[in-house]
């Protein structure tokens, strides 16, 4: 169940740091740091990274300190962020279907 907990921690605070606007003010938009912001899967690394340090502090998950968790955790947050920032937009489910000459794809929820 901890690794549940982890991974939904993972992909919220990757979502709101990305796409939250309460962050626009402050959120990186050049350079390296705002190449990072701008992208689920490399920020959602991080925030496991980030997430993995705070597991003495939480009792939602607990795991060992090791190199191999960190590491393992960073890029189980990363697939997972990416994955489901792909599956769920801001209207629910993305849904993609062919244009008329099956070039052009377009999402249901705009």
């Amino acid at each position: 169940m901890g690794l549940l907990y982890f991974v939904l921690c993972s992909y919220g605070l990757t979502q709101i740091l990305v796409y939250g606007s309460l962050f626009d003010p402050i959120r990186p938009k050049d350079g390296k740091l705002g190449e990072l912001f701008r992208c689920p899967m490399c920020l959602g690394f991080w925030t496991g990274a980030f997430l993995f340090c705070l597991n003495n502090q939480t009792e939602l998950f607990t795991f060992e300190y090791s190199v191999v968790n960190f590491m393992l955790l960073g890029w189980l947050s990363s697939a997972t962020s990416y994955a489901l920032s792909m599956v769920f937009g801001d209207h629910g489910i993305k849904i993609e279907y062919l244009g008329e000459n099956n070039v052009s794809r377009k999402h249901l929820d705009q």
